[in-house]
């Protein structure tokens, strides 16, 4: 899961599926994509889970406490992935409450399942968050999801109505800029393993336009929420040659190897590495925006 360049790559499959895919069976971690994505977001549960460390635990860690779960209260964790956010709120809401951990990646939830053991207040599901029925929230909160659904703000909204009234909701998205360096990188590798023309410029999206703080609030008062805080969490994730490629292969990045061939694999990660290097890049901005507001 990365910034504009890692949801260029996996919006621009979305678009041309747009109106079969919302809310239906094609949406992985809350996020709807063809099959090729999901597949690619599947196939990359493994990696997703040895980045975890690197990436995903610590943003989480940062959206986590951020969103502030309190002992006893029931919390849905849209998007959960492998738990990286779901894990720690479920030790944070203690035996008294209950999250409910929603994705529709079996893989993902198979490896979230083997992380709860011990936590029988964390329920891991797998399905679509969009068509999610549980409601009553005292707290939903979804880290580096809502904004892969095919309509943003309509799936944002639903996951609102899944909060109690006067509950509190906790989205977390990237900053603008967080991420880039590196899917524009690959994205220029994969074109010039593959002797194709590097990929256009997708579409604009919502998230563009609400990627700043201010934005970001204005758009969820929009929603109807009232209290909007954004909270700017500055991060940056050492780009060694192991984790870059693990990047790759651990996040969505990896939906850009779906039409090379395995056997030109090696060849994307060399000009991979190679323009990083190039290019000077060896760290990057993984700096997050979490905004908390009430129902």
């Amino acid at each position: 899961m990365g910034g504009e360049l890692l949801e260029a790559l996996v919006l621009r499959e979305v678009e041309a599926e747009r109106a079969q895919q919302w809310g239906g069976s094609e949406a992985r971690m809350g996020r709807p994509v063809n099959t090729g994505s999901r597949e690619a977001f599947d196939a990359a549960a493994a990696d997703f889970a040895v980045l975890g460390r690197h990436l995903w635990e610590p943003v989480a860690a940062d959206a986590v406490a951020v969103a502030d779960p309190r002992e006893g209260e029931r919390v849905l964790d849209a998007c959960c992935g492998t738990g990286a956010s779901a894990v720690p709120t479920a030790k944070l809401v203690g035996r008294g409450g209950m999250v409910d951990a929603v994705d529709i990646s079996a893989p993902m939830i198979a490896e979230l399942r083997r992380r709860g053991e011990g936590l029988p207040q964390l329920r891991a599901h797998e399905a679509d968050v969009t068509s999610w029925s549980g409601t009553g929230y005292d707290l939903v909160q979804s880290v580096l999801g809502i904004f892969f659904f095919p309509d943003m703000t309509e799936g944002t909204r639903r996951l609102i109505g899944m909060a109690r009234p006067g509950g509190r909701v906790a989205f977390t998205i990237w900053r603008s800029g967080a991420m880039v360096a590196a899917g524009r990188q690959l994205a220029l590798a994969v074109a010039e393993v593959r002797r194709t023309d590097p990929p256009g410029e997708r579409k604009p999206h919502l998230i563009d336009r609400i990627n700043r703080p201010a934005t970001f609030a204005a758009w969820l008062r929009e929603l109807g929420l009232s209290g909007v805080d954004v909270a700017v969490r500055e991060r940056s994730l050492p780009m060694t040659p192991e984790i870059a490629w693990l990047l790759v292969l651990g996040s969505g990045y990896r939906g850009a190897l779906s039409d090379v061939p395995p056997d030109s694999v090696p060849a994307v990660r060399e000009r991979y590495l190679t323009r990083l290097r190039d290019a000077g890049i060896d760290e990057l901005d993984a700096t997050t925006l979490t905004a908390t507001a009430t129902r």
